[in-house]
């Protein structure tokens, strides 16, 4: 293993404290992993993007859900972030996702991610998942709890 590949290991496997302070223009570390690219945020709209790589696909040569069910988390999560009170976490508590077209290596997943619900306790996220020619690929709702932080 070469040093810029020690390094890159290192930056993801090393403990961090969790980080009940981050902004909804912080992400994750697995997000930068992945390759998603925020290109849009507000408390009513959270847009990304993905480029498939052959690293994010699954035995047939596409996107695999579980990279399509994570970027929707993460933008959801975001979403989340973007409308909460001071001294509010988050986190996911339920996701279902329908999928209705696959994303072939090369293409693009676009990802918008729209409230259906901002209550006191939960809020519920749709992030639609589109191809480079527009296709429908998945939606998926997913239900965040509303937390009180440590010490607030």
């Amino acid at each position: 293993m070469n040093d810029h590949a020690k390094n890159d290991e290192n930056k993801y496997t090393r403990p961090r404290p969790r980080n009940f302070m981050m902004r909804p223009d912080e992400q994750p570390p697995f997000a930068e992993l992945m390759g998603m690219k925020i290109t849009h945020m507000s408390p009513d709209r959270v847009t990304a993007e993905l480029v498939v790589t052959e690293a994010l696909t699954n035995r047939n040569h596409v996107l695999h859900g579980g990279a399509v069910m994570a970027l929707a988390d993460n933008l959801g999560g975001t979403a989340a972030v973007a409308n909460l009170q001071p001294g509010t976490s988050t986190a996911t508590i339920e996701s279902k996702t329908n999928f209705f077209a696959s994303i072939a290596v090369g293409d693009t997943a676009y990802a918008e991610c729209t409230p259906l619900h901002r209550g006191r306790t939960t809020t519920v996220w749709q992030t639609r998942i589109t191809r480079g020619d527009g296709r429908l690929a998945a939606i998926v709702t997913q239900t965040q709890i509303v937390l009180t932080k440590p010490g607030s």
